[in-house]
């Protein structure tokens, strides 16, 4: 008979070795990197272990500029929203699990015994946090620069193919763009509600600090881009996803 699964511990060694080497970078503190792939669920079943919760909203901003900065490099004769579209389409919940999966992370991310036991080291939603704490551990080993380093060694081929693809945008950046376009502000808050692996986010989009659509998904992105549909709908500005 089967075990039960146990919490998922981090591999020492050349399994470590092997996701610095996909990443490019080593760690001078690899403390950093064990934080980085602790999921909520093992840290609350672990005294000693704290989650990513907070690398990974440091490496939400380290890849938004990093990304914006690729992309500006390359699109340099483009209109904002052009960009902004690039950029929506390049750090996606889908994309970023993908690169995830690329440099190994499922294999390390630790994970309590609920997530272990539901597959969650191969949910999108995990890996794609998870991907972005790695960047936020990066950033506070080394600096900008070095996670800058990163994200441009991983994401250039992805913004390469997203300029190139007929469709790079979502109803989050092209609310963010009419809005623009208008001199106002879009703005996002949410509620997370649900177990570790099975959360549900809800969102709501502010324009002008004032309440224009909602909508709720499993990630924070996915909800973001739903309430995003939502106001666009309100508003009569549909959003059609085979046009530029």
């Amino acid at each position: 008979m089967a075990s039960e699964p146990q919490p998922t511990d981090l591999p020492t060694g050349d399994s470590l070795a092997a996701i610095e080497m996909a990443l490019g970078y080593s760690f001078t503190n690899r403390d950093l990197l064990k934080h980085a792939v602790t999921h909520t669920s093992f840290a609350a079943e672990n005294d000693d272990a704290t989650s990513y919760e907070r690398l990974e909203f440091l490496g939400d901003a380290v890849l938004e500029l990093s990304t914006t900065d690729v992309i500006f490099s390359l699109l340099t004769d483009e209109p904002e929203g052009r960009m902004t579209k690039v950029r929506a389409a390049v750090v996606d919940v889908t994309t970023l699990a993908a690169v995830a999966r690329s440099v190994g992370l499922a294999e390390v991310i630790r994970l309590g015994v609920g997530e272990a036991r539901s597959g969650g080291a191969d949910r999108d939603s995990i890996l794609s946090d998870t991907m972005e704490a790695i960047l936020g551990a990066i950033y506070m080993d080394d600096g900008f620069e070095a996670a800058h380093a990163v994200v441009k060694a991983l994401w250039a081929p992805i913004i390469v193919s997203r300029i190139a693809a007929p469709v790079v945008s979502d109803g989050r950046s092209r609310l963010q763009e009419l809005i623009a376009q208008r001199g106002g502000t879009v703005s996002f808050a949410y509620e997370r509600t649900g177990p570790d692996h099975a959360a549900v986010y809800a969102a709501t989009v502010l324009v002008d600090g004032e309440v224009a659509g909602s909508g709720s998904a499993g990630s924070k992105k996915a909800a973001a881009i739903a309430a995003s549909d939502s106001a666009l709908r309100r508003m009569g500005e549909a959003h059609d996803e085979t046009s530029e």
